[in-house]
């Protein structure tokens, strides 16, 4: 028997352990990582231009791809498709959470980047942390456990999302910024997803092939942030890397759309 085959042959319960101790190790490591400070630079963006009275008018109106899928997202699951997607109503508890947060990025993001601040800020990240949590709360109760993914966990997750959250602004505020927790609230879920599609193959949901693509546009996404004024100047500052930053990130939630629709409650196995 090969290692993978006898980590995913074992019973539920030690592989539940891989993934609360994969969780463990990475507190333990944020916890010995020196505090990270907001980088007062992150708020300089390439592309300041003002059209129709609007700063940063591009940044702005690029959020608006996020109420248009987060508001069909959610009326996709909450309307006359739920009975066609879902087996039971309770699975479309975190999708209803998550493209309501999706649709609440457009406003919070919109909002900062009409004046770029650190104040502003928080209220662009904790719409994105609902998304994060909720939607990792969905894959954990689609491939782990139902009952658990859909309910307590799903409150837990997102509570710990906007604690980090509302660390992070008290502790700006005391100038001894600490961005570790929200680091962790986004960044983990990228690291624990792979396990957890290892260890539990079996879902109804959420198959490999659409988180590939999700991971793809939202990782570009990332790249296109990291060098949105070199972006900005190849695109001769027609558009910069930020504004196409918002368009990946939406791409990337609306394969989560196409992909509830697509499976419409079929078991598979991954």
């Amino acid at each position: 028997m090969s290692r993978i085959s006898y980590f995913t042959n074992l019973s539920f319960w030690p592989r539940v352990a891989i993934l609360l101790g994969l969780l463990c190790a990475c507190v333990v490591g944020v916890l010995f990582v020196a505090p990270i400070p907001q980088d007062p630079n992150y708020h300089l963006f390439a592309d300041t231009r003002q059209w129709f009275g609007i700063p940063n008018f591009n940044n702005v109106m690029s959020n608006s791809g996020f109420a248009l899928v987060g508001i069909l997202g959610t009326v996709t699951v909450v309307g006359a498709k739920q009975r066609l997607i879902f087996n039971q109503p309770i699975d479309a508890r975190p999708y209803v959470i998550f493209f309501l947060g999706v649709a609440m990025v457009s406003i919070g993001s919109g909002y900062y980047h009409w004046n770029p601040t650190n104040e502003s800020l928080l209220w662009d990240r904790l719409p994105m942390s609902i998304a994060f949590m909720a939607f990792t709360s969905a894959v954990i109760a689609d491939r782990v456990h139902t009952n658990s993914g859909n309910g307590w966990l799903l409150i837990a997750l997102v509570a710990l999302g906007l604690a980090s959250l509302i660390y992070w602004h008290h502790t700006e505020q005391l100038q001894r910024g600490d961005l570790r927790f929200y680091a962790l609230v986004q960044f983990f879920p990228v690291v624990l997803l792979p396990f957890v599609f290892w260890l539990f193959p079996k879902h109804h949901y959420v198959p490999g092939r659409y988180i590939v693509w999700v991971v793809f546009w939202y990782g570009l996404s990332k790249l296109l942030e990291l060098f949105d004024v070199e972006v900005f100047a190849m695109c001769e500052q027609m558009i910069s890397g930020h504004t196409l930053k918002h368009m990946a990130a939406t791409v990337a939630t609306w394969v989560i759309v196409r992909m509830l629709v697509s499976c419409k409650g079929d078991t598979e196995i991954g």
